[in-house]
């Protein structure tokens, strides 16, 4: 079970959309946050010093989007479906239930709409909220048959999505890593609730696009079997692909099975989504989920919803997409960065940081959130004596944590990926790991993969 510290933290940040400005690599600040109830109390910082061997990474803290508790029986069945298709058993289930809601969605929308044309994007905000409350395909379905307005909750929780197709709040669980470098089972309890202020509250949109529809739903994919999120691309797959096989289990849409064809998103190094994303258009599918990343999205998003193409991400928090000039073609049931940037920081002013510094990985994603932590420490009167953008893909990181050491902060927060191992790795041997300094996470690097890449010197 897991315990709730419910929290405000959306009245600590302004509207979603309007801190869009500080991501994607713009020069531009973000909007001031409002400050946090919370006062950072003076605290001194703890002296560097060589850390023993073994646990490197104790103490470690960083938060990870956290949706419904789900149940056992809910992951068993996933995992038994993705093992029936001649997978490997899955390690984790990071936004499976997430892509699972995604497909559920747009299926319950084109059901809805009586049309699986571009214009079933109008009744995909209002399948997730003020209606009859259902939490499955099936009954959503008959609800709609019978005239009704479903309001869809999912196996990641309520959705209740803004005007602009993102959702008003979010759960955040606060992870901590044990002497084992792994995250703890305790931690995993430990559940920050998030909701956005009314000032982030948007009207809905419509869309433009006239693409007509064939009768049958098709959707395509677009997630990481490659690249820095490739961890995460399994249990995404096997989300989006079991809800699929209950959604034609129950009848289908339209009366027709729902379609579906698989793609990689890679990463941004590479052109592997650029590639998917024309693929999937000239297949002429109807609905995208992915990307996995924000960057990623970013780079293909304008190619998709030009075709009239909806795309449903399972994990972009990016705060730029929030406002995004999509034509109301693009969806989300990850909560936007403004969110979690305000759970991170609020945690380390209650933790007695008068100072920090921030590392982030140069992406959409990295740099929004780094932007939002930075307004709400600032806000709350912590000294934030860096802010570093770095290159994911750099051969060293011993620049950055030079830097980090010369900056001496009570507080370091490390937005990264995989390659956050191999920054902790150069901090450990600088004598500032997390036995040192007070270190942060979010949720690209807090996983025990982090633990064990680190371990394993990767």
């Amino acid at each position: 079970m897991q315990k709730t510290r419910a929290r405000r933290v959306g009245a600590l940040i302004l509207g979603l959309a309007l801190v869009g400005a500080a991501c994607g690599g713009d020069d531009e600040s973000a909007d001031t946050t409002a400050a946090p109830a919370t006062e950072a109390p003076a605290t001194e910082a703890p002296a560097t010093e060589a850390p023993a061997a073994g646990g490197e990474l104790e103490g470690m803290k960083g938060t990870t989007p956290k949706g419904a508790e789900v149940s056992d029986e809910w992951l068993q069945k996933v995992s038994d479906f993705w093992v029936s298709k001649g997978n490997a058993a899955l390690e984790d289930f990071n936004y499976a239930g997430e892509a699972f809601d995604a497909a559920v969605v747009i299926a319950l929308a084109v059901e809805k709409a009586g049309t699986d044309g571009a214009k079933h994007a109008d009744e995909i905000v209002g399948i997730t909220k003020d209606g009859e409350k259902c939490t499955t395909f099936a009954d959503c379905k008959a609800i709609i048959a019978a005239g009704g307005d479903p309001d869809y909750d999912g196996i990641s929780g309520p959705h209740e999505f803004n005007g602009n197709g993102e959702p008003l709040q979010g759960s955040y669980a606060m992870l901590e890593f044990g002497a084992d470098n792994r995250i703890t089972e305790e931690s995993n309890d430990n559940l920050i609730q998030a909701e956005a202020p009314d000032s982030a509250i948007v009207a809905l949109g419509t869309t433009t696009a006239t693409r007509e529809g064939d009768g049958q739903l098709k959707i395509g994919s677009l997630l990481p079997e490659t690249g820095n999120l490739a961890f995460l691309g399994a249990p995404e797959y096997a989300g989006l692909e079991y809800a699929i096989s209950e959604i034609n289990a129950a009848g289908g849409v339209l009366g027709q099975e729902v379609l579906y064809s698989q793609g990689d998103s890679g990463d941004t190094s590479t052109d592997i989504a650029s590639q998917t994303a024309d693929r999937l258009i000239s297949e002429n599918v109807d609905a995208i989920v992915g990307a996995a990343s924000s960057g990623v999205t970013l780079t293909v998003i304008d190619k998709i919803t030009a075709a009239g193409i909806t795309m449903f991400s399972p994990a972009n928090t990016s705060p730029k997409l929030s406002d995004y000039p999509d034509d109301n073609l693009y969806f989300r049931n990850a909560p936007a960065d403004g969110l979690q940037g305000a759970v991170v920081a609020n945690q380390i002013v209650e933790d007695g940081n008068a100072s920090a510094y921030i590392l982030n990985l140069d992406d959409a994603y990295g740099n929004g959130i780094a932007a939002v932590v930075k307004n709400v420490l600032e806000a709350a009167g912590v000294e934030v004596k860096g802010v570093k953008a770095y290159d994911p893909a750099a051969a060293s990181f011993d620049a950055e944590v030079a830097d980090v050491v010369a900056a001496d902060p009570d507080a370091v927060v490390l937005i990264s990926f995989d390659e956050g191992s191999r920054i902790l790795r150069v901090a450990v041997e600088s004598g500032i790991g997390p036995k040192v300094k007070n270190w942060y996470g979010t949720d690209g690097n807090m996983g025990n993969a982090l633990g064990e890449n680190f371990d394993a010197g990767k």
